[in-house]
């Protein structure tokens, strides 16, 4: 049985379906034969090129490492275009169960620990199918929202002041207005969906990359649940992005989407206008809108490429790392050589712990000494006892490893 027609059973109801044609979502892509075409192409290629050849410039132990880096990044980004602010050092934090005392703060935390999980997730191939079919779609809702805690399962009707309970995984059962726009009627979502879905299953290099911004759009005006579509549209694009670039997760839009939210937000509003005339494409929406979005969206992921490309050139991050090393050395922080060990780890990818007395020329015991310091203060990760050595990137220290990331915790 389908997700959509489980939760249809479980909630025994029939929402209301008015009967709108599919055809009011299109365009669902910007047609070849658009002006904005060759551009949006060149933006393409333009992507595929500097995030394939950050990839290949990384070892696998440092692409891992940052990956988790960047997850915390992307989780405090996307949650604070939706107005929440939790450092990633409180996310850090919430996922070694140590939470704030403040009831507030603390669901913070834990939204932004269902973020991560939902991420992580994606990142080991738990979608089975497209991030763009309905039951994906429905299963990340389903699975960020069931981490939530009861007090973020609410929201309220703005026009009766009625709270309602969202359910996770469930397609919204009544109409919504969002800003300007009345949403399809809740009984046309699977219609929809199903529409959605066809459309972007089958799509070339080029408009797989296009669409990880057009769906973005496009799933939002569907609006399929009753909150939470700015999250799963996110999530929904990144997992589009890293099946199609192979990113390993080492970067992320969320931060430039953030940077320029209010730029971001009045696109997607632009996006929800009808056609302006005849030389604006064919569908029922605005293509010249959409293809200005994806102009937008192409750009933002190149920025954000070139920024962690810059952050993570091997010299200058070295040179970051071992100059944090050295001061912690200098005030007794840290033991002697321990900056040998973490440019080992950051010229190799990984140290097998059984060299590490070999390359300090060093006692076995002098060597677990160093070993245990690095692996206590987070910069070193190791999976077991016998498991080699890889660097991490714990969020207390971003401002010195990573300058520009995120903001410093006030």
């Amino acid at each position: 049985m389908s997700n959509i027609k489980a939760v249809k059973k479980a909630a025994n109801i029939s929402p209301e379906d008015r009967g709108e044609a599919e055809f009011l979502m299109g365009p669902l892509i910007v047609r070849t034969q658009a002006k904005q075409r060759e551009e949006l192409a060149d933006l393409a290629l333009e992507l595929t090129a500097k995030s394939t050849a950050l990839r290949s410039s990384l070892p696998e132990g440092l692409v891992v490492a940052l990956s988790h880096l960047v997850r915390s990044m992307n989780c405090y980004y996307s949650n604070l275009i939706e107005g929440h602010d939790t450092h990633p050092i409180d996310i850090e934090r919430a996922l070694v169960d140590d939470f704030s005392h403040d009831a507030e703060q603390r669901d913070l935390q834990l939204e932004a620990r269902a973020h991560i999980e939902v991420q992580q997730w994606i990142d080991h191939g738990g979608l089975s199918e497209k991030p763009t079919s309905t039951n994906s779609i429905i299963e990340i809702h389903n699975r960020f929202c069931s981490a939530l805690p009861d007090d973020l399962l609410w929201v309220e009707n703005p026009n009766s002041g009625e709270k309602l309970k969202i359910i996770p995984g469930e397609l919204r059962q009544r109409d919504v207005k969002v800003g300007r726009l009345v949403a399809i009627s809740p009984g046309a979502l699977p219609r929809f969906m199903t529409r959605f879905e066809s459309a972007y299953s089958k799509l070339g290099n080029v408009d797989a990359i296009l669409a990880s911004a057009t769906a973005h759009h496009r799933l939002l005006w569907m609006h399929p649940f009753l909150d939470g579509n700015g999250r799963v549209a996110r999530l929904m694009s990144y997992a589009m992005l890293k099946d199609t670039l192979d990113t390993g997760g080492i970067w992320s839009i969320a931060r430039g989407l953030a940077r320029n939210v209010e730029t971001y937000k009045s696109h997607l509003a632009q996006c929800d206008l009808p056609r302006r005339n005849d030389l604006d494409g064919r569908g029922n929406l605005s293509e010249e809108a959409l293809a200005a979005f994806a102009k937008f969206f192409l750009t933002t992921c190149i920025d954000q490429v070139s920024f962690m490309e810059e952050l993570i050139q091997p010299n200058a991050l070295r040179s970051r790392i071992l100059n944090w090393v050295d001061d912690e050395i200098r005030t007794n922080q840290m033991p002697l050589k321990s900056d040998k060990v973490l440019e080992a780890v950051l010229y190799r990818g990984e140290l097998p712990k059984g060299d590490v007395g070999e390359l300090l020329n060093i006692s076995d015991r002098g060597a677990r000494r160093i070993t245990s310091a690095l692996l206590q203060i987070g910069v070193l990760t190791s999976k077991s006892s016998r498991a080699p050595l890889h660097l991490a990137f714990p969020a207390t220290l971003a401002s010195r490893w990573m300058p520009g990331l995120y903001p410093d915790k006030g």
